[in-house]
């Protein structure tokens, strides 16, 4: 055995890439929802309850409305920090490197 690496043909190239850090727009639409919600409930359960719809009639009515506006602001709000992501992209080079595997047979 010897002490070198096991030296594998291959192929590197060099290319400059930009880097840069970008939301996770399902994590911003997932915590919309979970505002909406609250929001819903606490305006449901805040005001009296009419004769002509339940609590939970009312609280269906709204959420519907009220989640779906906070889930599309919050991905607004998402879109607008990728946007400004972008401005403080990073471009740097990235070593690609290629291994490949010797034929069965053939002599390295």
């Amino acid at each position: 055995m010897s002490d070198q690496p096991e030296t594998r043909p291959g192929t590197e190239t060099v290319d400059t890439v930009s880097v840069r850090r970008a939301p996770r727009y399902y994590r911003f639409m997932a915590v919309g929802l979970l505002v909406g919600v609250i929001v819903s409930v606490v305006l449901t359960f805040s005001f009296p309850e009419q004769d002509d719809f339940t609590r939970f009639q009312v609280l269906g009515f709204t959420g519907l409305f009220i989640v779906a506006i906070c889930v599309a602001l919050a991905a607004v709000v998402a879109l607008v920090i990728d946007r400004t992501s972008r401005r403080r992209a990073r471009t740097v080079a990235a070593e690609r490197v290629e291994e490949h595997e010797p034929h069965p047979g053939s002599e390295a």
